[in-house]
């Protein structure tokens, strides 16, 4: 929590001209006065400034930068398109590379509750926070269960808005990108009015960020498997991409739009039917096929189709690209209002007792574009068929569209662009009386919040009971009815070239396609009391301690669309509804002793002890401790070291989730299609279930749902921390110099987390033990007999440990240079560790430097102000990262290219004020540089041929300009 006065800069946070000192405050981390360079825990300082001159245009983005996530993969604009936790187009915020559910969230010192749309709502979204009000964030590197609650575990953001205003301004900011597409324009007023017994004041703004596109950049347009060849006797390997399948049509390496993860697990414009002779395309092999494209030109064989799929061919011969792909969203489009309110009276009575609320209003309106793959099952003997596929039997077993005859012919149609939308109302407002009390140095602060969340989410689909109404027809003399025509049925179109090239019948596409909307309900309440002040003193000083008690409940209600409740929409999850609430009690209390002050060796040594009692409603009580030290024994030279534990229930949705029904594309087989060059632990394991050559012909079943009724727990961890800070004692004319290391260490116990179906089967089938040693394998039912298909369970689970290990480098240098003064400060994380294991008796699998988990990033801000000027240069950088140890690959060897170079970002801007305006202008990406390549494979999802990861820019070179006047 903070005051409204500023805080001391800390080496974590640059100073002012002419700060040599500031007054002591309550700081992020401690709820007893500080200021952040003496505080027990390493803190670092945003400034409004600092985040206005590195062009970024929203608090999500600032805050989801690299230093403050330390290289942490964030949930950002760019995952629009994928299912995550706070639906399409949230942004959450995980410190440590540890899950959003860790790290806690504050607002003026008070917990800022979930919000978002479907099921999986349990994070604060970064989107509801007032921009525009904002005067600086403390970001806490360190657990703080003890002071702030549960989800404290890897630490805290705290974020502090302006007070005191007087008068009236506006802002506005524009980033546009130089190639087009995301750019982003934000308009805000602010308004307050100070008294010597009030204080008011208030801000709107509206944000706005246009759809990025796939097709808006070169380096995504194709997505390629992105291969080298490798020779099986000599070892020699090509340069990459040179084992990608060229496509006979275009001369060039074919690309796979249409996937996320695997190239071969999806196709259009191609037929699916049992095995026959015919004529092959261009770079298949053999006669016998069971898929097929149009081609007018083949009178023999299956008239009309070429093969392209079968026997031992190839799958990358199928067609898998439209350019209408193109039009995904790459980030998705938004628009924000957020409207904020505060204010305090003094009351002249109750010991200087002030009155005070805040007021927080917001609307999140997000949409996506993607692109919908419509598997069309026309049943055996089909009127709706061309007669060569009417004696076609693809599969013998009915589907829910066959009308309970078997299958004849699939069509895997291209059916177009599809769309999601939310519309997230979000609303808190907090209100509350502190003052002091008369006879005593103590403050007290009793606060009641109340925070909701109102999401509507749509999309769009293909519904299956009207798909099957349709496909069940008779001839009538103009053509096709449908056999049942209630509500108005279309029969379904006959299978021809233009069908299955994705030109449907408008009238058809009315009647089984169509919108469905879900709702989720998230609201939370608290209430708080807290007092502090002196107990006693002591021959160095006062011992002073902080207390109190805190109510929080919280309630989850999302229901589904009907045909998602039904599992009505055709090749779409299924969703069951989401409801449930938790309460939790505590208790809590601080004390901060000075043992030794002004000495010779001991110029401050301080211990800071905290501990909390808490008590849910579903998971019982326990209890959290952390215990910290500072100590300084010459000027320049400091010591902090902390130990505490954490004891966390699951979120709502981790404890309620609906089971959910998804399905993974057939390529996440492990056993789908191997080669000589997977891992030969793999390939035996899959020998044991599936004979050489296995083709997965069904995709894989994976279930979700919350963890309550499986027994799920809560998890506790233990996080240490420890750090030296430098101020060394220089001559005036070298400079203010800081610098600060701190080690931190984060193990969690019983971690509740999903591991993702992909990974499970991944590591599964990587198992030397495989089914007969357990671990992920007991995720994995046996395979179904006949089609071999895999059905995973990724519901949430306890995980035996996740730990994270780590270094933090902090360094400042200040020195006038010249006019002006320069200032520059480097920030640099090293992860030494980020490892977890599933089960007690596996061994931890470390994950540190793997592709999306960097094991060092570094930023670099360098800033020179003489006058009314400042210039900024700004640096990150992301380590490379490999993957090839993690999943048993020679690097030397292996097809895939599974690491990434180094990257750096540059940004450059300048700065001019005058009386009541300051202008603000400059370049982000001043080298354009595009996010690195990988190759395709079922472990990672990729945008064009880069990894999805939050620390690359989709945008590329962009420029800014942000103005503010006030009056």
């Amino acid at each position: 929590m903070a005051t409204d006065k500023d805080a001391k800069p800390s080496a974590e946070a640059p100073a002012s001209n002419n700060a040599t000192s500031l007054e002591t405050v309550t700081v992020t981390g401690s709820r007893i006065g500080r200021d952040t360079f003496t505080s027990v825990s390493p803190l670092q300082v945003i400034t409004r400034e600092e985040t206005t001159l590195a062009g970024f245009n929203s608090a999500a983005g600032a805050l989801q930068s690299n230093s403050v996530t330390g290289g942490s993969a964030q949930i950002n604009n760019a995952y629009g398109g994928f299912v995550v936790n706070g639906g399409g187009g949230a942004n959450t915020l995980g410190l440590r590379g540890m899950d959003p559910t860790r790290t806690l969230i504050l607002l003026n010192g008070r917990r800022v509750s979930p919000a978002g749309s479907r099921g999986s709502v349990g994070s604060a979204d970064l989107n509801v926070l007032p921009t525009s009000m904002i005067d600086r964030v403390e970001v806490l590197k360190d657990g703080a269960s003890s002071i702030y609650g549960s989800d404290a575990v890897a630490g805290v953001v705290n974020i502090i808005t302006r007070k005191n205003i007087d008068g009236f301004s506006v802002e506005a900011q524009y980033n546009v990108s130089e190639a087009g597409g995301g750019d982003e324009t934000r308009y805000s007023i602010a308004w307050g009015k100070t008294s010597d017994r009030f204080s008011i004041s208030g801000s709107f703004e509206a944000y706005d960020r246009n759809e990025l596109k796939l097709g808006d950049r070169d380096w995504a347009r194709c997505q390629t498997p992105y291969l080298r060849t490798v020779d099986d006797e000599t070892g020699a390997v090509g340069a990459w991409g040179s084992a990608d399948f060229i496509d006979p049509l275009t001369g060039k390496a074919k690309c796979y739009q249409l996937a996320g993860r695997g190239s071969n697990g999806v196709t259009i414009n191609t037929i699916s039917t049992g095995t026959r002779t015919g004529v092959g395309a261009a770079g298949s092999v053999g006669s016998s096929f069971n898929r097929w494209r149009p081609n007018s030109g083949v009178t023999t064989g299956l008239v009309g189709f070429e093969g392209v799929g079968g026997g031992l061919n190839d799958l990358n011969v199928r067609d898998t690209f439209d350019p209408r792909q193109l039009n995904n969203s790459m980030i998705s489009p938004v628009q924000v209002k957020t409207g904020f309110l505060q204010g305090a009276f003094d009351l002249q009575a109750l010991g200087n007792a002030e009155v005070y609320f805040e007021l927080l209003g917001n609307r999140r309106e997000s949409d996506q574009t993607g692109f919908r793959q419509l598997s069309l099952d026309y049943a055996q003997g089909s009127i709706l068929l061309p007669t060569q596929l009417q004696s076609s039997v693809a599969q013998t077993a009915p589907t829910n569209l066959t009308n309970g005859r078997p299958l004849g012919v699939r069509a895997f149609i291209g059916a177009g662009n599809d769309h999601s939308e939310q519309t997230v109302d979000f609303w808190k407002v907090t209100g509350g009386l502190r003052g002091d009390f008369v006879w005593t140095d103590w403050h007290y602060d009793f606060m009641v919040s109340k925070s909701r969340s109102d999401a509507d989410y749509t999309f769009e689909g293909f519904r299956i009971d009207k798909l099957a109404q349709s496909l069940d027809v008779v001839a009538t003399p103009g053509g096709f009815a449908c056999r049942n025509s209630a509500g108005g049925c279309i029969a379904a179109p006959f299978l021809t070239s233009q069908v299955i090239g994705g030109k449907l019948p408008q009238d058809w596409k009315n009647f089984v396609y169509g919108r469905a909307t879900g709702s989720t309900l998230y609201e939370e309440s608290t209430v708080n009391f807290s007092l502090d002040g002196p107990l006693f003193s002591l021959p160095y000083g006062e011992v002073r301690g902080a207390f109190g008690l805190e109510y929080r409940k919280a309630k989850i209600n999302d229901q589904p669309a009907p045909d998602s409740l039904t599992n009505n929409i055709q090749n779409f999850t299924s969703a069951a509804p989401t409801v449930g609430t938790d309460s939790v009690k505590e208790i809590y209390g601080e004390l901060e002793v000075p043992l030794l002050s002004g000495l010779k060796g001991a110029e401050e040594l301080t211990m800071n002890v905290s501990a909390r009692y808490t008590d849910y409603d579903s998971y019982g009580s326990d209890h959290t401790y952390k215990i910290g030290g500072l100590w300084t024994p010459v000027s320049w030279l400091t010591f902090r070291a902390s130990y505490g534990t954490s004891y966390r229930a699951p979120a709502l949705f981790e404890q309620f989730l609906g089971g959910t029904t998804g399905f993974l594309s057939s390529a996440t087989d492990p056993c789908d299609d191997l080669s000589p060059t997977d891992s030969p632990v793999r390939r035996a394991n899959c020998a044991t279930e599936v004979p050489d050559g296995f083709r997965a012909t069904s995709g894989v079943t994976s279930i979700t749902a919350g963890g309550a009724e499986q027994g799920l727990k809560a998890e506790t961890s233990k996080n240490f921390t420890t750090g030296i800070v430098l101020q060394p004692e220089l001559p005036k004319s070298f400079g203010d110099l800081s610098f600060a290391v701190d080690y931190y260490k984060i193990e969690v116990e019983n971690g509740v987390s999903r591991i993702g179906g992909a990974e499970i089967l991944s590591r599964c089938y990587s198992d030397p033990q495989f089914r007969n040693g357990g671990s992920f394998c007991r995720l994995v039912d046996p395979r179904a007999a006949g089609n071999g298909a895999l059905t995973v369970h990724d519901s949430y689970i306890n995980l035996a440990t996740d730990r994270v290990r780590g270094l933090d480098f902090t360094a400042r240098y200040v020195r006038d240079i010249g006019p002006g003064t320069l200032r520059t400060t480097v920030q640099a994380t090293h992860f030494l560790e980020q490892a977890s294991k599933l089960f007690a008796e596996d061994e931890l699998e470390d994950y540190n430097g793997n592709i999306g988990a960097p094991s060092w990033t570094a930023t670099l801000d360098a800033t020179y102000e003489w006058k009314n000027w400042k210039v900024r240069y700004g640096l990150e950088w992301v380590d490379s990262m490999q993957s090839y140890g993690y999943y048993e690959l020679d690097r030397a060897t292996s097809p895939y290219k599974m690491h990434t170079e180094d990257y750096y970002l540059s940004h450059l801007s300048v700065q001019h004020k005058w009386d009541k305006w300051s202008v603000t202008g400059g370049v982000r990406n001043l080298f354009d540089a595009e996010p690195k390549k990988i190759s395709d494979s079922d472990q990672y999802y990729r945008v064009g041929n880069g990894p999805l990861y939050s620390g690359y820019d989709y945008l590329g070179r962009s420029f800014f300009l942000n103005v503010q006047a006030s009056f």
